[in-house]
This record gives C-alpha cells, sequence and structure tokens, in this order.
C-alpha cells in the first residue's frame, strides 16, 4: 500500500490515488518557476538588460530588444563535456560488464546521458525512468526535472516514496503517471479540464519507485522545497547575477559609441537661414548628429573630448573573471588576457579547479547510474540487482597531450603498477575498444614473432648474425659440442 507521509506543508495528507496525483502534480509545479529561469539563461533566452532603468528602455528599448553577452551555456558545457561514462563494473571482477553495456547501447544513453547530465548541470537534477518493455528487456529514457519528480520518504533521502511524470501531447491532451512500490497509476485530462480522470492502477512488478534522480551535487540540508528540503543546486544560480551585469554593460558600451566615442564638434557664430514655416535650416549637413551648432557673433570652432569606451572593456573582464571565479572555468576559457592560451603545465594548473569540480559531479551522478544499472537488472531478474559494490567507468576528465598521457600509462605498465586494460582505460579507450582489440594483439604478436624467425633463418644461412636464442640460427639448432671434453681427456692421459 501507499503507505503514511508526513502533510509536507499541505491541509491533510494524501489518502486516495487521486489524492497523490494532486499532492505530487503540486510538488512537481513548486519548481517549475526556477527550472525555466535556468534553462532560459542556458539557451541566452534571458530577459534582455534585467538592470536597465525604465528610462534606458523608453530611449533605446527597441535597439537592445534580443541584445545578451551570454556566458551560461560555456559554465555548463565546460563541465558536461568531460562527464562521459565508458562502462560498468557490476561485480567484483576487474573487466567491464559486457551486458551492462550492451543495455547501454540498446538504450541509446551514449548520448542520452550527456543530455541527463546537461539538464541536471542547468536545472540542479533530472530523472531517469527504468521500466520493462513487452519482453521484459528494461526500457530506460532520461527525463527533464520539468515533467517528473521523486518524493521521498520524510527523514530519508534516499528512500523514494513516489515519483510522477506529467506531460502535454500534441492535442492537448495532459497525462500522468504516479509510480509508489506497490502501484502504478495513470490518469489524464482533455483540454480544458479541471481535474484529472478516474486513474487507471496496477500492480507494479518491481516492487520499487523506477526512477532514479540525478542530483547535480547532494547537500545534506537546505532551505527550499521537499521533504528533506534538499534544494537542487543549478551551476547558473551563481552566475546569471553577473551575467545580467555584463549584458547591461555591453549594452551600456554600444550606446556609447553610438553617442559618446565620436568627438562631438562645436561651431558658434552661425546664421541659420529658415524654410518656408519659420524652422532654422543648419547651414552644415555634414554628420549633424555628431554636432552642436550656436547662433551669435563670430564663428569659433571647437570639440568635445571623444569618450573613453576601455572603461567598458576593463568592467566586463572584470565581471567575467568573477564568472571564472564562481564557476571554476579557467580564464582561458574566456579568452582572458587577450586570448592566450595556456600550454603544458601550465594548462594542467589552470583547469585544476575545473576538473576537481568536474569529478565531483561524476561522484553524484555515478551513484544514481549505478542505481539505474541495479533497477536493469531487477527487470532481467538477475543477481546484479543487488550489486551494491558497483562501478561506473568514466573517461578521464583531465585534458593531457597524448604524447604525455601515453608516456604515462607505458611506464605504469612496465612498472607493473597497472595492467594492459588499466593502461588503455588511462588512455580514454573504452573496456569494449581494448576487448575487441585482444585478440588483434595476440594475432599481431604471432605474426612479428614468426617474421622474427623468418629473417634470422635467411641470415643465419648467409652466415651473418641473428638474434640468439629464437631457435632460428644454425648454432642454436646444432647440439653443444664435446671437443672440449675430448681435449680435457687428453690432457689427462698424458
Amino acid at each position: 500500500m501507499l503507505g503514511t507521509f508526513t502533510n509536507g506543508g499541505y491541509a491533510t495528507k494524501p489518502k486516495t490515488i487521486l489524492d497523490w496525483l494532486i499532492f505530487m502534480e503540486g510538488k512537481l509545479a513548486s519548481r517549475q518557476a526556477d527550472i525555466r529561469r535556468y534553462q532560459t539563461y542556458y539557451d541566452a533566452n534571458e530577459e534582455t538588460l534585467a538592470f536597465a532603468q525604465q528610462k534606458f528602455f523608453n530611449e533605446f528599448g527597441p535597439m537592445f530588444k534580443g541584445w545578451r553577452d551570454n556566458f551560461c551555456a560555456l559554465v555548463v558545457d565546460s563541465v558536461s563535456e568531460r562527464l562521459e561514462v565508458q562502462g560498468f563494473r557490476m561485480t567484483e571482477d576487474a573487466e567491464a560488464d559486457k551486458e551492462a553495456h550492451e543495455i547501454w547501447q540498446r538504450n541509446g544513453l551514449d548520448a542520452d546521458s550527456n543530455s541527463a547530465h546537461i539538464s541536471a548541470l542547468v536545472a540542479g537534477d533530472a530523472y531517469v525512468i527504468v521500466w520493462p518493455d513487452e519482453d521484459g528487456e528494461p526500457v530506460i529514457s532520461v527525463e527533464s526535472s520539468e515533467e517528473v519528480y521523486v518524493y521521498y520518504q520524510p527523514g530519508s533521502r534516499g528512500i523514494a516514496q513516489a515519483a510522477i511524470k506529467k506531460f502535454f501531447d500534441d492535442w492537448g491532451t495532459e497525462y500522468i503517471t504516479l509510480w509508489t512500490p506497490d502501484q502504478v497509476a495513470t490518469s489524464y485530462k482533455e483540454e480544458g479540464d479541471k481535474v484529472w480522470k478516474s486513474p487507471r492502477v496496477s500492480p507494479n512488478p518491481l516492487g520499487v519507485v523506477p526512477v532514479v534522480k540525478l542530483s547535480n551535487r547532494k547537500r545534506l540540508r537546505s532551505r527550499g522545497i521537499g521533504s528533506t528540503g534538499d534544494r537542487p543546486f543549478s551551476e547558473l544560480h551563481p552566475v546569471i547575477p553577473i551575467q545580467d551585469a555584463i549584458t547591461k554593460i555591453a549594452a551600456d558600451a554600444i550606446v556609447a559609441s553610438e553617442f559618446a566615442a565620436y568627438p562631438q564638434r562645436i561651431i558658434t557664430g552661425l546664421e541659420f537661414a529658415e524654410d518656408r514655416n519659420g524652422d532654422a535650416v543648419s547651414p552644415i549637413q555634414s554628420a549633424i548628429d555628431r554636432m552642436i551648432l550656436l547662433e551669435g557673433d563670430g564663428i569659433n570652432f571647437g570639440q568635445f573630448q571623444a569618450a573613453d569606451l576601455k572603461n567598458y572593456v576593463d568592467m566586463i573582464t572584470l565581471l567575467v573573471q568573477h564568472i571564472s571565479t564562481v564557476s571554476r572555468v579557467p580564464p582561458h576559457y574566456f579568452l582572458i588576457n587577450g586570448g592566450q592560451n595556456p600550454s603544458g603545465e601550465s594548462i594542467q594548473s589552470a583547469e585544476a579547479g575545473l576538473v576537481a569540480k568536474a569529478r565531483e559531479r561524476m561522484l553524484h551522478f555515478g551513484e544514481a547510474w549505478e542505481a539505474v544499472m541495479r533497477l536493469a537488472f531487477r527487470i532481467k531478474n538477475d543477481a546484479r540487482a543487488d550489486a551494491y559494490t558497483s562501478e561506473v567507468i568514466w573517461r578521464d576528465p583531465e585534458y593531457r597531450s597524448q604524447a604525455v598521457a601515453t608516456d604515462a600509462a607505458i611506464k605504469l605498465y612496465q612498472a607493473g603498477i597497472i595492467p594492459r586494460s588499466q593502461a588503455a582505460e588511462d588512455l580514454g579507450y573504452t573496456p569494449q575498444q581494448f576487448e575487441r582489440w585482444k585478440d588483434q594483439l595476440e594475432e599481431e604478436k604471432r605474426e612479428r614473432m614468426k617474421e622474427q624467425r623468418q629473417m634470422a633463418a635467411v641470415t643465419g644461412a648467409q652466415g651473418g648474425s641473428a638474434p640468439a636464442g629464437n631457435g632460428s640460427k644454425a648454432s642454436d639448432e646444432k647440439p653443444a659440442s664435446n671437443r672440449n671434453n675430448a681435449a680435457r681427456k687428453t690432457g689427462e692421459s698424458k
């Protein structure tokens, strides 16, 4: 059955399936504003000039419609591009689990896992649903936190009590699915309906809520939504105010370049002619918007100093450095310091913070992907459903030159510290690639030995030298000589 819950701020706790649908729908809706705000900034569709005053909008609003100078995607993508799942070890066996990799590939998770990572980095979390198909094979789908929500048992951060998914079709019909450990309920609303239709309820064959949350950064306690108070952390939350300031200052720089970066010339003492309506007509038409014309006695010329735009550039550079600091994205990603990229050890030092951040995200996301795989094996009635020692094999998030990485891997292998498979993994090759290469490497090794024997045989036959001890040199094939023994016996008889 559904079990007992605290009311979580609601007047009464849910009792019926319909109560739970409404309760979970409210939980899902409470996060929508934050999620959409973060996604808007990631897509560079945020409100234009958030810090501009109304007077600025009145004067220049139409000119800057759609104007943005957005770094939010860079903050997210610099981490997500370093998060690549290569395989799983579901047991204590050192080899990668082939069946887990097959499940992963069948569900297209090479690409979809990247989508899940991006969604979690942007919104704070993403979700994965695992469910059997008609043939009893696990179907794994990644889901947005705009459509899915998991409710955890009060007082617990890991026991899922219920989960919901809500979405629309192209004709305006809204669908909802509720999972509990015991039941699965589905319902829908036609366009214009206010309440859900009578839910269709069936048993849950898995006995657990089949939805796993990918949390960007788990915290023990924070002010926010949910029974545990665990508010999702978006990578963009600390960046957005700085981003708004950059966009505004860049717009100010454009306005200054239009109206103050040109010298304002002054001409006094001119006599203006008048048109038929009695309006003054300037005798000078060249760049009239850049001139101040004054009537009076005696013609004089002068100009105001042009505005220096360097102040705007310096302010934007400072704010970009702030984004680099709070996001741990290296300065050379933003082309600070004239776009000069570091090289060698300096680039490793510059990217150390980003690499550490990526490894921390691997820790949190890895736990979720392991839970997903255990659910997949639960569907297959496999003992690996309880493989709590499983681990995700991630690609190394640190970018190094191929020569440096290869040299390090070879030295570790030759020193007997790591096996060949680990050396290949450290070089970025997947366990599946190394498995395919095993037979090829052995065959190539046999071919090289065969060629060496043939070459040695030819060299020995011609009286040349050949590698000793390979069985192909003439001296290697002859039995040991007894000449020294015969000489020794002759000496003894004398």
